[in-house]
């Protein structure tokens, strides 16, 4: 008899070790206690957890630990559960216990079992080659093998500048591909540093520290962008005389470098290619707008110069009194030329017949 007792004795102990609890009982005063409360590990490598059945003395030995991998090892009312190789990725070991009342008292341990991603690719979503400032343009983050995917975060990098965070809010505790975007508008500075993201795994204060980060190739992009003038686009009314130089100046930065085209109304300048237009002697055909058209492949701007070209009146001056004094050189050559005819015969001197003393001829008083 004794040995029936017994033998069921050991086959109820053996029941209750494989027994799965299916919930608390509202009775319970107390439930067990896992160190610690909350495990990360990382798959494939070693791990452990201690099980504190009772806060005192149990009441019997009917307690244990449920699990699917590793090894329990009771040590009084406590049980050490290890694993040397965390192989699977859904697990939630329990620690129970049946009191005098037979309420079924349990808890169970949370754990976090990761994977760093295996790689991270950083692209342009549909794009290859230059973009241009002010277009959208999409830039993809692609993960692969990481778990859990909650935890993950995606941070897309300018250079050592943030640019945005992505995460993913669905729950899948095996690893999985994910690809994440980022939407952005580049400007012309944007093309002096590389592009790239990072995936990091944020598993909390019981995870490793730092946390794993695994980060993508680098990818150098070029920026294009319209002409941008370095003066006005509008500049002030250019009044200049006739024969007087004139140079008119339209630099500007772009990418790719920017060309230039000069025109006026009347086409008389010549074929130009520079951002300086150099005119030695300005005509009267240079008068009106001159416009300098600058551009590349991003866009094109116009420059117009208002050009007033007005007559050199000292030339005319000038022309006038040598004319004045060509025309008195005349009249006096001609007076020469007169006087010398009607005394040819005899002495002549110019002076005397401009300042001829006058003759003073007497006259008698009358008596």
């Amino acid at each position: 008899m004794f040995f029936f007792n017994a033998l069921f004795v050991v086959s109820l102990l053996n029941f209750l070790h494989d027994f799965h609890v299916s919930g608390n009982d509202k009775n319970c005063t107390y439930e067990p206690v896992f160190t610690p409360s909350r495990l990360v590990a990382k798959f494939g490598d070693p791990t452990s957890a201690m099980c504190s059945i009772c806060q005192h003395d149990c009441p019997n030995d009917l307690f244990g630990l449920e699990k699917s991998v590793g090894v329990a090892t009771k040590n009084g009312t406590k049980i050490l559960w290890t694993v040397d190789e965390m192989t699977e990725w859904d697990i939630s070991p329990m620690c129970y216990f049946t009191d005098d009342n037979e309420n079924q008292c349990f808890r169970k341990l949370s754990i976090t079992v990761y994977q760093p991603p295996k790689n991270v690719h950083f692209s342009f979503l549909n794009h290859s080659g230059p973009m241009f400032a002010g277009h959208q343009y999409t830039l993809q983050c692609t993960v692969q093998e990481v778990a859990p995917i909650e935890n993950l975060i995606v941070t897309f990098y300018r250079g050592q500048t943030a640019l945005g965070q992505r995460q993913l809010n669905y729950t899948e505790k095996r690893p999985v591909n994910e690809s994440f975007t980022l939407n952005i508008n580049p400007s012309k500075e944007d093309g002096r540093d590389q592009y790239w993201c990072e995936a990091k795994l944020e598993l909390g204060a019981e995870g490793p520290q730092p946390p794993p980060v695994v980060t993508s190739q680098n990818i150098s992009v070029t920026v294009y962008y319209k002409p941008q003038l370095k003066g006005s686009s509008n500049p002030k009314p250019i009044i200049v005389t006739k024969g007087d130089p004139l140079q008119l100046n339209c630099s500007a930065v772009g990418n790719p470098s920017p060309s230039y085209t000069w025109t006026n109304l009347s086409g008389i300048l010549p074929p130009i290619d520079t951002s300086i237009l150099t005119i030695d002697k300005v005509t009267l055909e240079h008068r009106g707008q001159i416009n300098c058209s600058v551009g590349n492949s991003a866009g094109t701007v116009i420059v117009t110069f208002n050009v007033d070209v007005k007559e050199n009146y000292t030339n005319i001056i000038i022309v006038v009194v040598l004319s004045v004094i060509a025309l008195v050189g005349l009249a006096f050559a001609i007076v020469v030329v007169y006087l010398y005819k009607q005394h040819r015969m005899g002495n002549y001197n110019l002076k005397d017949v401009f300042f001829r003393p006058t003759r003073h001829v007497a006259v008698p008083n009358e008596v």
